[in-house]
């Protein structure tokens, strides 16, 4: 079959996108034509992908949506498809991929009453519901059962255009029998001696992710404890509020933020705790990178796959409301308890050879070529 697969842009360090591309890549090596239609793609070209890049240009970026849904629907009527897959909302799809949460709940409940009469939220409501209204016709691939209840709440979906799909973490994230030499490896080149220790914080978005947070709670750690402490960021985002608030608590000389990088697992072997306090994350894919690799977490309970966490055994998950001081408290204490984060480390790499952690991919090709009624 001929595959079309949509996404506003692609970039290589994206949860998103590296999904879209694994997902991709499985139907491909089944036998399949990929096209891909996007607005914008950094980074390495797949083989064999063909890449049409859509020429949607506006001040906003709904406007943008628009232009290129319009741009899509026109290219796909003179060269069509067999299959049109979403991977951001929007209409005209056999299969999305929900990465991204319920916006009708976050509008209703996290906006101010008169949001609901901007343009933004006209057409972002508008594009939620041409794949989740119950009169549509788009199988959804869920990798958040949290987010389920919510889209049927608001949009009365048929229950059974939902695919529950397991987590799809890359083997390469698992711990290797070399784990410790390459753990030494990552602690020699940032300098780090047996007694620092590393907090690594990864996902692009750190606003949503909570960066804000953890630079709060790095800063309030007792004085010999965070004088041991060091924490590493990476992601796509400006990092420029960031530093000016890391100047504000005097943590310049123990923070570095790096953009998006290609050996993430390093870091994962190298680091001590992998700290995760979003505001809100639909699933938190990082958490189980984390987890396959053997490394202790602490995280919120408004990530869909902090769960995971509490099951293995490897680490905390902070409840909702949020609050600081709570943060500020467990971090010290893990940090401070060397013993515990060994168990967790064990727990997590336990957990990691019997869960299903990784077949998300296979499960999606399984939808997307399946018989779409």
């Amino acid at each position: 079959m001929q595959l079309a697969f949509l996404l506003y842009k692609y970039f290589p360090f994206g949860g998103l996108q590296r999904d879209f591309l694994r997902i991709a890549q499985v139907c491909q090596q089944r036998g399949h034509a990929i096209r891909v239609y996007t607005m914008g793609w950094e980074g390495e070209r797949p083989s064999g992908f063909d890449i049409r890049i859509v020429p949607a240009r506006a001040m906003s970026s709904q406007r943008r949506n628009e232009k290129f849904v319009t741009w899509v629907q026109a290219d796909l009527k003179r060269d069509p498809a067999d299959r049109v897959v979403g991977f951001n909302k929007m209409p005209g799809l056999d299969v999305y991929y929900a990465a991204d949460g319920c916006y009708e709940d976050k509008a209703q409940n996290q906006r101010s009453w008169f949001y609901q009469y901007g343009p933004r939220y006209r057409h972002f409501s508008a594009y939620e519901r041409a794949v989740f209204g119950p009169e549509g016709r788009t199988e959804i691939l869920m990798i958040s059962e949290v987010q389920l209840p919510l889209f049927m709440k608001h949009y009365r979906t048929p229950v059974e255009r939902f695919h529950l799909l397991p987590p799809g973490i890359a083997l390469d994230r698992r711990a290797p029998a070399n784990a410790a030499e390459i753990r030494a490896g990552l602690r020699a080149e940032f300098k780090l001696t047996d007694d620092d220790l590393l907090l690594v914080q990864i996902g692009s978005g750190f606003k949503t992710k909570g960066l804000d947070r953890t630079l709060e709670a790095v800063a309030a750690l007792p004085p010999a404890l965070r004088q041991r402490t060091r924490l590493i960021v990476m992601g796509a985002d400006d990092p420029a509020p960031f530093l000016r608030q890391m100047r504000s608590l005097g943590l310049s000389e123990q923070v570095q933020i790096l953009k998006g990088r290609s050996d993430v697992p390093r870091f994962l072997l190298g680091a001590d705790l992998l700290i995760h306090p979003a505001y809100n994350e639909n699933t938190g894919t990082v958490l189980l990178e984390a987890l396959v690799a053997g490394l202790p977490v602490l995280t919120t309970a408004a990530c869909g796959y902090a769960h995971y966490i509490e099951e293995a055994d490897c680490g905390l998950v902070m409840p909702e409301p949020f609050e600081q001081n709570t943060l500020d408290s467990w971090l010290a204490r893990i940090l401070d308890d060397p013993q515990t984060r060994e168990e967790w480390q064990q727990n997590a790499l336990e957990y990691a050879e019997h869960a299903d952690l990784y077949s998300m991919p296979e499960r999606a090709a399984d939808v997307i070529l399946g018989e779409l009624v």
